[in-house]
């Protein structure tokens, strides 16, 4: 007999009762976990599919989107849906698309489920379905994730998911996209007395001629009193913060024109009202009986009215929810606004991050702003404190909480695409997309992307284009974390040159404004930088900003300060394009830092220039010079004559006016200095 056979039998039994003890403890390895199948995740599982990376995404419930087959609870979606837009152009009109997401299917767009302009909410799990389906994701639904912890080893840290039947799911880089869902709430006497948000009725007939308090002045706040105003007898509405309207703060997460019309009846009085306080110092009671009488009457209260009380005026020690008449407020200031009693109170404050499924190794600490509801992450959204565990989507909101989109889903499709492009130079050594440009192109490039780009558009001072400066060349890298700068080599792949760089965001002015005032708009493009709406501005650096520049940068400022920086005049039409506002002010900028005639000319002009100077332009040099250029027939070439816009000879080798173009804008009263006046 052969002894090599009991080997192999024995090797064969072992390897058996290994895989089997596997199964038993239910392991599952991946390189990529991403728990929650939002469109967060699953925008991210599209970017591991087409890498053809190892992952897996796990979704407790059955299927993607869950969170919107409850909310919002009124069912309709505030993003907008704007399928008209009189352009074929699919980069520009995802800056008008707010729910598709991003892929290489032209045709997988939101559209395809819902026309509406502010869609049902039911069309978004539809829409999600139907994302997965199309380009294959792997999702595993069912999968209820409870504990995540961090794990060591030999080969590095990872990290170990347990579900709800003990199974395993070890990744070595976690990607969280569970989204904010569980209930914000406020601790205060009688808060066991107040309805949630999460499990009010719908019905506006279960509210008919009821008195109603909404605590919040939020969205969902707001929806909820819209739902109900034709049915309550009043709503009157308390928080701490003032109302904000989104069209005044340009950030879409605050009050939405299409949930305010309580703001109508308000202000034309009709029963409903607003009212500042802080919610901790509020309490919830019902009215005890008195047995004394009043003016030799005794009063005789409805049961199951509610009334709003302040802490300072409660006499009871104990954390009662009655009160005598004496601590009501209307007690205490009889013109007191919100002293008549509710039949309902409501909470409607919004959702928190769920922290509590990690363990103390695997847990990112609380941000510093939003109250500490969302996961602070780093500029590259990578939880602080917690190497390879990265947090995408709504969750992610508190590297832009009110101050941008990311925590939408027209603003964090992108924020998924750039934390991919992270992880594949991390741990694939992919290099950061770049395209790479003469520096005479630059200028169409740059103008191509302000015209077009959806990414920096909606995420407007949060990712920027970024041109790495190389000489008569440059790169052009596109939409990165514009906070990460400091970090860009290490998280990129690519070097900064001694030339500097250029950083291309787009951003709103600092102002505050009348925005529907008479003066809202500066239409004058030697005052560009007085430009309320959004524009795109440029910064030019001539090495990184260091971390501690990034951290001492001027209050509301997306970057530090640069050695120049350029804006483009705001437009109405968001089309900079404009030969004398927006193209000409641009190349003058350009040419100011990268100390180069950027000017096109034709084959005739580079001939002349070619044999009247030593150096011709460079556009000659890298065109006309190598058999390639622009030939005018006699037409053009009497059109530019009398248009006066042929440059001049002597002036053909410099960057420096001409006195055509000052003629040309002379009634524009702009400055032909090439120089920049900085008025930082």
């Amino acid at each position: 007999m052969d002894l090599s056979l009991p080997c192999l039998l024995l090797f064969v039994l072992t390897g058996c009762v290994e895989v089997s003890a596997d199964n038993q403890n239910g392991t599952h390895r991946y390189e990529y976990c991403v728990l929650g199948a939002g469109p967060a995740g699953l925008q991210m599982g599209y970017f591991l599919s087409k890498a053809k990376r190892d992952y897996i995404i796990l979704e407790r419930n059955s299927g993607p989107g869950s969170f919107f087959n409850k909310y919002p609870r009124h069912r309709k979606l505030i993003s907008i849906n704007k399928i008209h837009t009189g352009s074929r152009n699919r980069e520009f009109n995802l800056r008008h698309d707010w729910n598709s997401l991003l892929s290489d299917k032209p045709d997988l767009l939101f559209k395809k489920v819902s026309g509406d302009f502010y869609p049902p909410a039911d069309a978004f799990p539809l829409y999600l379905s139907m994302f997965v389906e199309e380009l294959g994701l792997r999702v595993r639904y069912g999968v209820d994730i409870g504990w995540i912890r961090a794990a060591l080893s030999a080969t590095g840290r990872s990290y170990v998911l347990t579900d709800q039947h003990a199974s395993n799911y070890t990744c070595s880089v976690l990607l969280v996209a569970t989204g904010l869902w569980v209930p914000q709430t406020v601790e205060f006497v009688g808060s066991d007395l107040v309805e949630g948000y999460e499990s009010i009725s719908t019905n506006p007939e279960d509210y008919k001629d009821q008195a109603v308090l909404i605590l919040g002045k939020g969205n969902s706040a707001f929806e909820t009193a819209q739902s109900i105003l034709g049915r309550a007898s009043r709503v009157h509405m308390i928080g701490s913060s003032p109302v904000r309207l989104a069209w005044q703060t340009h950030y879409v997460g605050d009050l939405r024109a299409v949930n305010n019309e309580l703001l109508d009846t308000y202000q034309l009085k009709s029963l409903d009202g607003l009212v500042d306080a802080p919610l901790e110092t509020i309490a919830i009671a019902q009215h005890k009986e008195d047995s004394r009488k009043k003016s030799g009457r005794k009063k005789k209260e409805k049961k199951g009215k509610l009334y709003l009380i302040f802490n300072k005026y409660m006499q009871s020690q104990e954390n009662s929810s009655e009160v005598t008449g004496r601590e009501l407020p209307g007690f205490h200031l009889d013109n007191f606004a919100m002293r008549k009693p509710y039949d309902r109170v409501i909470r409607c404050l919004g959702f928190r991050f769920n922290f509590s499924i990690f363990d103390s190794s695997a847990r990112p600490p609380n941000s510093d702003n939003a109250k500490g509801r969302l996961p602070g992450v780093t500029a590259w959204y990578e939880g602080k404190n917690t190497p390879g565990l990265f947090v995408l989507g709504t969750a992610a909101h508190s590297r832009d909480y009110r101050s941008s989109s990311g925590g939408f889903v027209h603003g964090f499709r992108y924020i998924a695409r750039a934390v991919h492009r992270v992880l594949e130079h991390r741990y694939h050594s992919n290099s950061w997309p770049v395209t790479k440009l003469s520096i005479t192109q630059l200028q169409s490039w740059i103008l191509k992307r302000v015209n077009e780009a959806s990414g920096p558009y909606q995420m407007y001072e949060v990712l920027g284009d970024v041109v790495l400066l190389r000489g008569s060349q440059c790169e052009y890298v596109e939409e990165f974390p514009v906070q990460a700068l400091p970090q860009f080599s290490l998280l990129s792949g690519h070097e900064v040159s001694s030339h500097g760089l250029l950083v291309l965001v787009m951003q709103y002015g600092k102002q505050k404004i009348d925005y529907l005032g008479r003066n809202r708009a500066e239409i004058d493009w030697t005052k560009a930088w007085k430009s309320n709406f959004l524009h795109p501005v440029l910064y030019y650096y001539d090495a990184l900003p260091t971390e501690e520049e990034m951290r001492l940068r001027p209050h509301g400022w997306p970057l530090p300060r640069p050695r120049a920086v350029h804006h483009m005049i705001e437009d109405f039409l968001t089309e900079w394009e404009s030969p004398i506002s927006h193209i000409q002010p641009l190349r003058r900028f350009l040419e100011h830092c990268v100390q180069t005639d950027l000017r096109a000319f034709y084959a005739e002009s580079c001939f002349r220039s070619s044999l009247t100077h030593r150096k011709p332009p460079l556009f000659c040099q890298q065109g006309y010079l190598k058999q390639q250029g622009i030939v005018h027939n006699s037409w053009l070439s009497q059109h530019v004559r009398e248009a006066r816009l042929m440059p001049t000879e002597h002036s053909a080798g410099t960057s420096g006016a001409d006195p055509a173009f000052s003629n040309y804008l002379a009634h524009t009263r702009a400055s032909m200095s090439s120089g920049l006046k900085l008025d930082l």
